[in-house]
């Protein structure tokens, strides 16, 4: 596959076409709207026979994939912000019915203020709707993560949430591999629902039923039970799309320290990646484009580093790694837990508040945690709005780390 340099966007609706849905259905909204323009346009160009439906709302939007999803179509849709609460009571009922429905959410803040940039707010709102969701760093990323949102929603009869930070990744230009239709179909079949799955008038089901409170707690449990289970065909799909589809390895941006290697925790590339030394004594975790930046701070933090002797004191300017979450829900709990083992300080930098709590992240991090780890664990919220994280906010986080903190930080 040749590189190419390619608008994130563009780089998504190109992967959604060669995918080859049944039913693509759209509302436009900052920062979504170059992917399903660009969709259109292949459709109108006669580039892509899927049914194109323009709808007249997000929730609309998300009612036509869930009603073709239901008939057995392969489908797909994507929003962001506003639009995402606008479809929250679809997503809940989508992920209730079991329908293997992929949707891109170009992560925007959430008004009130008006706030058109980025950070994860909108898809924290729905975390627990019971979709598997997953985070990309670059477009390179993305694009993999949607192709292999397909197969584990197909294959589990789960919907599948891919998030890309909006404008960060949406607008911006990265060289890019998009596998084709051919590639693609070597991992990811044609979609062919097995009977009784979906709606059918020779063999009638019924989907999304009444349950009374003697059969709805079953049902819910049966779909938490589910997606636990998902992580062990996760992880496998993962594994068989790097084995079907050769791409190459994204280039770092700078060549990797001595003593760092990245992924050298067994099985995670699925759930996360690390970057930094065997043995950290600091952990930065974090998700979506946010990592990139981190990476290059990590990278200059060595022992020539005029920060050197401060970070010595906690940490180790030379000791301090970068978790990367890709699966966020269902939350890799145990793999997480093993992979923050080494440290004794974990920084959690999340791009979303939990009003009246933490950040959401961190949330998750501490509640897994608790009684597993000693580590001290600090929660600072950055990027809020489209703010600039800077490596100077990073390396000022860093510097603090070992310092209690019970609450979460707004770092500017």
């Amino acid at each position: 596959m040749p590189k190419e340099l390619l608008e994130g966007s563009h780089a998504i609706a190109l992967t959604i076409k060669n995918i080859k849905p049944d039913v693509v259905a759209a509302y436009p909204i900052t920062p979504q709207t170059h992917i399903v323009e660009d969709l259109a346009k292949f459709k109108a160009d006669g580039e892509a026979d899927y049914e194109y439906a323009r709808a007249e709302s997000e929730f609309a939007a998300a009612s036509i994939v869930l009603g073709a999803s239901a008939t057995g179509a392969r489908t797909y849709t994507a929003t962001s912000s506003q639009g995402l609460l606008l479809m929250a009571e679809v997503i809940y009922n989508i992920a209730g019915m079991r329908l293997p429905v992929v949707m891109t959410c170009a992560n925007r803040a959430i008004s009130a203020p008006i706030n058109i940039w980025n950070d994860h707010q909108d898809a924290m709102s729905v975390r627990d709707a019971g979709w598997i969701m997953l985070f990309a760093e670059n477009s390179q990323e993305s694009v993999e993560q949607h192709i292999i949102a397909y197969k584990i929603a197909e294959k589990l009869n789960l919907p599948v949430m891919v998030n890309v930070d909006g404008f960060l990744l949406t607008h911006t230009y990265e060289p890019v591999e998009i596998p084709s239709p051919k590639e693609i179909k070597k991992f990811l079949p044609d979609h062919k629902p097995k009977p009784g799955t979906f709606l059918d008038p020779k063999n009638p089901i019924t989907m999304g039923a009444l349950a009374t409170p003697a059969h709805y707690m079953e049902i819910r449990e049966e779909l938490q039970n589910d997606l636990l289970a998902s992580k062990t065909i996760i992880q496998k799909e993962f594994e068989n799309y790097h084995r079907i589809i050769k791409t190459k390895k994204q280039i770092p941006n700078s060549p990797l320290p001595a003593g760092r290697q990245e992924f050298p925790i067994p099985n995670s590339s699925s759930f996360f990646e690390y970057y930094g030394p065997k043995n950290p004594k600091t952990i930065v975790v974090a998700m979506g484009s946010i990592i990139g930046t981190i990476k290059e701070t990590v990278d200059e933090l060595r022992p020539t580093s005029p920060l050197a002797p401060l970070l010595g004191k906690r940490g180790g300017a030379s000791e301090v790694g970068v978790l990367k979450i890709k699966l966020y829900r269902p939350f890799p709990t145990e793999e997480i837990i093993k992979a923050l083992k080494p440290a004794s300080n974990i920084i959690v930098l999340d791009r979303a508040i939990s009003l009246g709590n933490i950040g959401p992240l961190a949330l998750d991090i501490k509640s897994a945690s608790y009684g597993k780890l000693k580590a001290n664990i600090s929660n600072y919220v950055v990027g809020l709005g489209g703010r600039d994280v800077t490596k100077e906010i990073i390396k000022k986080i860093i510097a603090k780390a070992g310092v209690r903190n019970d609450g979460a930080i707004f770092e500017r």
